[in-house]
């Protein structure tokens, strides 16, 4: 080569397209590619999205019957404190006035008896936490003067 003489650059060639009859290996997808993707991620990605709906189903479950049973124990609570108040009248007035309460806290009186001065109240709420899944949660509470 001559030190004078300048070396001009090869002639650029124009990118492959697939309408230039080249199909280039991005266009062309993964199997002209070698890529053995199968739709893997998407069985994965939709295993874990079942998880989660069956995780969230069963937590939804486990707090409906948590709150049953607070209601049941509230009811039972504020049953026994107004059977208490009428304590001294009889039994059926004392149970009366406690199934009031109870029901106007959206349970079911299932046992009322007076033991000396102390009103017992046993209540229940019946709770579907799942579609065709029903459970009873129950509280039992006493009411009655302070001792000693």
């Amino acid at each position: 080569m001559n030190a004078g003489a300048s070396v001009a650059p090869p002639p650029r060639r124009p990118p492959a397209t697939p309408s230039a009859g080249r199909p280039a290996r991005w266009w062309a997808g993964p199997r002209a590619t070698g890529g053995g993707e199968r739709g893997g991620a998407t069985i994965c990605l939709l295993g874990v999205g079942l998880l989660f709906v069956v995780a969230g189903l069963f937590g939804a479950g486990v707090g409906a019957a948590r709150v049953a049973r607070q209601q049941a124990r509230v009811a039972a609570d504020f049953g026994a404190l107004a059977g208490a108040a009428r304590v001294l009248q009889d039994e059926p007035a004392a149970c009366a006035r406690a199934a009031e309460l109870v029901a106007a806290n959206a349970a079911r009186l299932v046992w009322c008896r007076i033991d000396g001065l102390d009103v017992l109240v046993t209540t229940e709420v019946i709770v579907s936490p799942l579609p065709g899944m029903t459970r009873t949660a129950r509280a039992t509470s006493r009411a009655g003067p302070l001792r000693g």
